[in-house]
C-alpha cells in the first residue's frame, strides 16, 4: 500500500517545482515508510511513498515501460496481476519486475483506457504516456483507494492519495463547499465527488479521468457498475456451495504477500466468515486481532476469542478504554476534511494493535451491503410495504401533516415515537430512506445553520446525492436500492474512507475480499430474498457458514463498532464540548445559527434529548476549522460565495 501525487501541466510544459513536489510527497509518507520516489520532466511530476508487499527489491515507483516514455505512480493491490502478466507476455510485452506495478504499465500500452476493466482489486494510480501527451488517473470499482484532484487557476493539476498532499502545494485555495457542509452534517462525510473546498474533487470509484496536454479538462468517465438483475434463480444448496467457492477464492487471492499477514476479528458475521475462511486455505496458523473494551455494552471481544479457539489463530488482544478520547485532533489531521463517524476511534486502535504484528490484514468489510446485514433494511421494508399501500400524492399531504403536530417523544417507548414513522411514510422511497440514515434531518438541520447559509445553500439539499444514484440503479426492488445506494455513498464516503485513513496512519495495508467485484456482481444477480429473508439479514452468508462458525456468532444481534459518546459528552467531556460547539471557531465561519447550538448542548448535557451524534459532528467540524487555520496564516479558511 502506497501514497502518490502528481502535478501536470495541461497548458504547456512550465517547471515543475521538485522541492513542491517533494513536499507534497512527504506529506503522505505515513502511506508508504519504506522508500519515496519522484520523476520531473517538463510540465510533469509524479511522486510516490511506498510500503513494501510484494516484490520487495524491485518493485520501486515511479515505474517506467522499456523506453521511459510511460510512467505510472500507484496506491493498491491488482490481484490478478500474475495472470495478466502472462497474457501481456504472449502479447510481447517484457516484464523487469514481478510486481502488479508493471502489470498497469503494460497494459496501458496493450489495451489503453479499457486496461482498468481487466484489474481484480484495489487501486488508484496515475499514469503517464509521454508520446500521447496524455495523464491517465483512475479509481477501482468499490472506492477502497482514494485519489483526489485539483485544478489551479493557472492550469496545474493536482493530484494525490489524500487531500493533505494537494493542501501542500500550497497554491489551492481553501474555500469551503457550502454544499459540501450540507452533505457532511447529513451524511457524516462529504460525498464524491465533491471535497469541503470548492476547488478540490475525488475521482468518483470506478471512473478514469484522462487529461490531455492543451485540452480542457473533461468529465470522469464511468467504466463499471453493479447491477441488480435479481434475475439468477439458482436454488439454495446450490447457490451455498457457490458462494464458499467463491469466498474462498476471494480470500485466497488475497493471502498473496511478502510480508506478514493476518485478520481483523471483531467476532461479528463477516469478519468472522473471512477468518474462517482464511482458515481452510491457509497452511499456517491465521494471525488475528480484535479490540477488547473495558465497557461490556461495547465488548465483544469474547465472541472473537470463540472464533480464534475454534481456528487455532495466533490471536492478539488490546483493551481500549472506555475513555479513550484523545484521538479527536489526531482524527482531524488523518481525515484533512470533517468527518463524523465515531467509529474511527476503535478503527484506529484496532489498525495500530494489527500493525504490531502484521503489515498487511484482511476484513470483513463490505459485507453489510452485499448481504444485507443493516437492521435499517428490515426497518425500510417495512415502512414500504405500509408506503405501497397509498399514493404518495395522499401520504405526502396527510402524513406529512402529522409529522409536524406530532410531538417528538425519545423518551417513549418505541411503539409511540410515531413521529419519525409519520415523516417517513410522507417521502417516497430515496428521500425516506436518506433521512434513515441521516444525522440530523432536514428541519434538524435548517435549524441548525445560519440564515445567512441557507441562503448560500440556495435550496441545495443532501438528499440530492441519493436522488443521483437512484436515477441510476436502475431497479425496483426495494432491497436491492438501498443496498444500491449504500454502495455508492456509505461503502465509500464513510467505511471505506475510514479504513484506508486509520489503516495508513499505522503503514497498514487492509484487504476486503467481500469486496471482491466478481463477488458483488454474483451477490446482485441474487434475489433478494436470498439475502433478507423474514427479520434474518445475510441470510445466505449465515447458512453457508453454519458449519464453520457456531450459531451464536452467526445468529446474536447484531453490534457496531461504537463508543459511548452519549456518556463522554455529559462527563468526562463535558467542558471540552462546550467549549468548542459554543466557542467562536465555529461562530465565525457564519454557518450556523448560535441558538441552535446552545439548545443542542443545554438539552444533551441535561439529559433531556441524546444528541451526541450531532455534537460529535460539529465537534470533528471544529477540529477541522482549527487545524486548517493552524496550517496556514489567518483568514485562508472562508466561506465560498
Amino acid at each position: 500500500m502506497c501514497g502518490l501525487v502528481g502535478i501536470f501541466d495541461t497548458r504547456g510544459k512550465r517547471d515543475i517545482d521538485r522541492l513542491v513536489l517533494e513536499r507534497m510527497n512527504e506529506a503522505q509518507r505515513h502511506r508508504g515508510p519504506d522508500e519515496g520516489g519522484v520523476h520531473v520532466e517538463p510540465g510533469l511530476g509524479l511522486g510516490h511513498r511506498r510500503l513494501s508487499i510484494i516484490d520487495l527489491s524491485a518493485g520501486h515507483q515511479p515505474l517506467y515501460n522499456e523506453d521511459g516514455t510511460v510512467a505510472v505512480v500507484y496506491n493498491g493491490e491488482i490481484y490478478n496481476y500474475r495472470e495478466l502478466m502472462v497474457e501481456l507476455v504472449e502479447c510481447g510485452h517484457a516484464f523487469r519486475t514481478r510486481s502488479d506495478t508493471e502489470v498497469i504499465v503494460h497494459a496501458w500500452e496493450e489495451w489503453g483506457e479499457a486496461c482498468v476493466e481487466r484489474f481484480r482489486g484495489m487501486f488508484a494510480f496515475a499514469l503517464w504516456d509521454r508520446r500521447r501527451e496524455s495523464l491517465f488517473l483512475a479509481r477501482d470499482r468499490l472506492g477502497v483507494k482514494p485519489l483526489y484532484y485539483a485544478l489551479l487557476p493557472d492550469g496545474l493539476l493536482l493530484f494525490g492519495s489524500e487531500l493533505k498532499a494537494l493542501l501542500a502545494h500550497g497554491a489551492l485555495a481553501r474555500d469551503i463547499d457550502p454544499c459540501a457542509v450540507e452533505e457532511y452534517f447529513a451524511l457524516g462525510y462529504v460525498a464524491e465527488p465533491r471535497t469541503i473546498f470548492r476547488g478540490a474533487r475525488k475521482l468518483p470509484p470506478a471512473h478514469t479521468l484522462l487529461v490531455r496536454r492543451g485540452e480542457a479538462l473533461p468529465e470522469a468517465r464511468e467504466y463499471w457498475d453493479v447491477r441488480f438483475t435479481l434475475d439468477n434463480r439458482i436454488a439454495l444448496d446450490d447457490a451455498l456451495d457457490e458462494l464458499q467457492a467463491r469466498l474462498r477464492e476471494s480470500v485466497r487471492m488475497r493471502l498473496m504477500s511478502e510480508v506478514p499477514l493476518g485478520a481483523f476479528l471483531s467476532g461479528g458475521v463477516d469478519s468472522s466468515a473471512v477468518v474462517a475462511t482464511m482458515a481452510q486455505v491457509s497452511d499456517e496458523p491465521v494471525n488475528t486481532c480484535s479490540i477488547a473494551f473495558d465497557e461490556p455494552a461495547y465488548d465483544e471481544s469474547a465472541y472473537a476469542r470463540q472464533v480464534a479457539e475454534r481456528y487455532g489463530t495466533r490471536h492478539y488482544v488490546e483493551q481500549v478504554g472506555s475513555d479513550d478520547f484523545d484521538l479527536i485532533d489526531t482524527l482531524a489531521a488523518l481525515y484533512d476534511e470533517p468527518y463524523a463517524d465515531s467509529s474511527a476511534i476503535p478503527t484506529y486502535r484496532v489498525c495500530q494493535l494489527a500493525r504490531k504484528r502484521v503489515t498487511v490484514a484482511l476484513s470483513g468489510d463490505g459485507g453489510d451491503e452485499s448481504f444485507a446485514g443493516y437492521r435499517r433494511y428490515r426497518l425500510h421494508l417495512a415502512e414500504e410495504c405500509m408506503r405501497g399501500a397509498l399514493p404518495l400524492a395522499l401520504r405526502r399531504p396527510v402524513f406529512g401533516l402529522l409529522g409536524r403536530v406530532y410531538p417528538k417523544a425519545d423518551w417513549a417507548p418505541r411503539v409511540l415515537r410515531a413521529k419519525a414513522t409519520f415523516q417517513a411514510l410522507s417521502r417516497d422511497a430515496v428521500e425516506a430512506y436518506f433521512t434513515g440514515v441521516s444525522i440530523l434531518r432536514d428541519d434538524a438541520r435548517r435549524a441548525l445553520y445560519s440564515g445567512s447559509f441557507r441562503a448560500q445553500l440556495g435550496g441545495y439539499n443532501a438528499v440530492e446525492v441519493f436522488h443521483r444514484h437512484a436515477a441510476r440503479a436502475d431497479v425496483e426492488d426495494p432491497l436491492a436500492l438501498v443496498q444500491y445506494l449504500d454502495l455508492k455513498t456509505y461503502l465509500v464516503g464513510d467505511i471505506n474512507t475510514k479504513v484506508d485513513r486509520a489503516s495508513m496512519a499505522h503503514s497498514l495495508e487492509v484487504r476486503e475480499p467481500l469486496m471482491d467485484h466478481p463477488l458483488v456482481e454474483w451477490l446482485a444477480s441474487l434475489p433478494s430474498s436470498l439475502k433478507l429473508r423474514g427479520q434474518e439479514g445475510k441470510y445466505l452468508l449465515k447458512k453457508a457458514m453454519e458449519a464453520h462458525l457456531p450459531k451464536e456468532i452467526l445468529y446474536r444481534p447484531k453490534r457496531g463498532f461504537a463508543v459511548p459518546l452519549a456518556r463522554w459528552f455529559r462527563g468526562p467531556l463535558r467542558d471540552r464540548v462546550r467549549a468548542a460547539v459554543l466557542g467562536p471557531r465555529l461562530l465565525d465561519t457564519g454557518f450556523f445559527n448560535r441558538a441552535q447550538l446552545q439548545r443542542l448542548v443545554d438539552q444533551h448535557q441535561s439529559g433531556l434529548r441524546d444528541h451526541s451524534a450531532v455534537l460529535w459532528s460539529l465537534l470533528m467540524f471544529d477540529a477541522f476549522v482549527r487545524r486548517t487555520e493552524l496550517n496556514e496564516p489567518a483568514g485562508v479558511l472562508r466561506q465560498a460565495s
